[in-house]
């Protein structure tokens, strides 16, 4: 257990000295976006999708997000079913035509190795309708795999911005003696973190710039169900 808290903090601490700025140019741009009244999306496949959960529809989180999450993404129907979709050329053309992906817009694509078709054809797709791109990605991982695109390409080689969740190759940071496996994925605490931080500084920008920042409050409190309805019909229940 002290193993866990000693890793995942240390990669924290990484992220907190080494992306810091890359963080605030982040936020800035989703914040630049929503006040010229552009869209702010997220996506992500396989387990990186998780990262689209935590920006999306939660207490804290901005209103406006639109999350690119289809159950092909996912694992909710099957655990390996994310897996294959990933890797098919033709299905993020597919989604950036159906959500509108379009001129000044911003994207956050997170994908821990950026090597599979999905991450790098988005990135892709959203440069040819005009789009600011920024990658969550695994740069040690990304850099220690070849890419399983046509085009010879990962995410970290098409972003505008590519912010390292500073996890080790295979995201695993934990061996134990008489285990083959490694133990304890990195990625998904690191985004967590990547996902708020890039929220509060969005949120400082806008606030800058004396604009009202839209933000859901807990479901689970009394008294904000009207607060909440007015921003998932506003923002939300669009697509």
């Amino acid at each position: 257990m002290e193993d866990v808290f000693k890793e995942g903090f240390k990669v924290l601490e990484q992220i907190r000295s080494t992306q810091g700025e890359k963080l605030r140019i982040a936020g800035e741009m989703v914040a630049k976006a929503f006040m010229e009244n552009h869209k702010f999306f997220v996506t992500g496949s396989g387990h990186s999708h998780t990262l689209t959960e935590e920006f999306y529809a939660r207490a804290g989180g901005l209103a406006f997000v639109v999350p690119i999450l289809t159950t092909e993404l996912t694992m909710t129907e099957h655990p390996t079913k994310s897996s294959y979709i990933e890797r098919l050329s033709g299905y993020a053309e597919i989604l950036a035509e159906l959500y509108g992906i379009s001129n000044g817009d911003v994207i956050i694509i997170a994908s821990n190795s950026g090597r599979n078709a999905y991450p790098i054809e988005m990135a892709i797709e959203a440069h040819k309708r005009g789009a600011y791109v920024i990658a969550i990605t695994n740069k040690r991982h990304s850099d220690s795999v070849t890419s399983r695109h046509k085009s010879g390409k990962k995410l970290i080689d098409l972003a505008d911005l590519v912010i390292d969740n500073c996890g080790v190759v295979g995201d695993c940071a934990i061996s134990i003696e008489g285990l083959r496996e490694n133990l304890c994925p990195t990625s998904s605490m690191a985004n967590s973190f990547i996902a708020q931080s890039i929220n509060v500084e969005c949120a400082k920008y806008l606030i800058k710039n004396n604009v009202e920042v839209p933000v859901f409050s807990s479901l689970n409190c009394d008294g904000n169900e009207d607060h909440n309805e007015k921003y998932f019909h506003q923002y939300t229940r669009m697509y």
